[in-house]
């Protein structure tokens, strides 16, 4: 019984000695955990902080970026002192290294789709096609841009509707922005009657502009015959105005056409299938389409 009980005082006494050890070992390491882990955070934030103001003040670079940028600067360094705080407790680095490269590789073929809108959502930010505000036109999406992100794109639509469009549909395309450059220009075509003074019927169209102070005097108006037709002549009209200017202008110039034309002595020719239908409703023995013959 004597000898049972020193021996359970023995390993206890060795169990005590052994937790000291440990603690008097991993003591060091967990307080030099702790001060790596303060000052890391501490680090990461006010570089993050910084990179995010130093970018802001880059003229032209776009407040999403600077903000994609800080923040991963910010969880790249975080990693780094997750990885120096587990070196501490004898972890071996370089198999969380590989285990961390293995994780990211399924996540980034698992978010295929979505890792290509932000690699696009950086380049469009980078490269700015268009900016906020913009009209822009893709062979699928048409609209004015309202907000940019990483990964979508906002537009609103020329009948006012919403519409998000993943940043991937908008790289690799062709984009047309009606926005971008700060002058536009408008060609009027109009077809007149081989009969017609081509000089008055040029006369008449550039009066339409003469007067409009949204028009340019800087390329200047001019009037051309663009195309001979089978049965008409091709004028044109070209003019330039501001970016802004464009399309109420060219709705009024081209309301404007008709009653100039008229006030010049200008007569537009009438398309041959109105004038095909004109003249079989009006045929002799016929009557118009909603008129009773005269009773003699």
């Amino acid at each position: 019984m004597k000898d049972g009980l020193t021996d359970v005082i023995d390993y206890t006494k060795l169990g005590y000695a052994q937790i000291e050890a440990l603690v008097v070992q991993y003591a060091f390491s967990v307080v030099g955990a702790l001060v790596i882990l303060f000052f890391g955070w501490l680090v990461t934030h006010l570089l993050g902080r910084w990179s995010q103001a130093a970018l802001s003040r880059v003229r032209g670079l776009d407040a999403t970026v600077a903000g994609f940028v800080s923040n991963f600067l910010r969880y790249a360094l975080m990693a780094i002192v997750i990885v120096m705080v587990l070196g501490q407790f004898g972890v071996q680095t370089a198999s969380i290294v590989a285990a961390l490269g293995a994780v990211g590789l399924a996540i980034g073929l698992a978010l295929q789709g979505t890792l290509q809108n932000i690699a696009a959502g950086i380049m469009l930010l980078v490269l700015r096609p268009f900016r906020v505000g913009d009209a822009i036109e893709t062979s699928a999406i048409s609209g004015t841009v309202r907000f940019i992100g990483i990964f979508t794109t906002e537009l609103e639509t020329a009948d006012g509707l919403y519409r998000m469009t993943p940043n991937s549909l908008l790289w690799n395309v062709p984009i047309t922005n009606f926005s971008r450059l700060p002058t536009r220009r408008f060609d009027l075509n109009v077809k007149v009657g081989y009969e017609e003074n081509i000089d008055t019927v040029s006369a008449a169209l550039t009066s339409l502009v003469a007067d409009d102070t949204r028009v340019l005097k800087a390329p200047a108006p001019e009037t051309f015959v663009a195309e001979l037709t089978d049965g008409a002549v091709m004028v044109t009209l070209r003019y330039w105005t501001t970016a802004g200017d464009y399309w109420a202008t060219s709705r009024d110039v081209v309301r404007k056409v008709k009653p100039t034309l008229s006030t010049a002595g200008v007569t537009l020719p009438v398309a041959p299938l109105a004038a095909e239908a004109a003249h079989h409703a009006n045929a002799p023995g016929e009557h118009p389409k909603g008129v009773e013959p005269q009773k003699s």
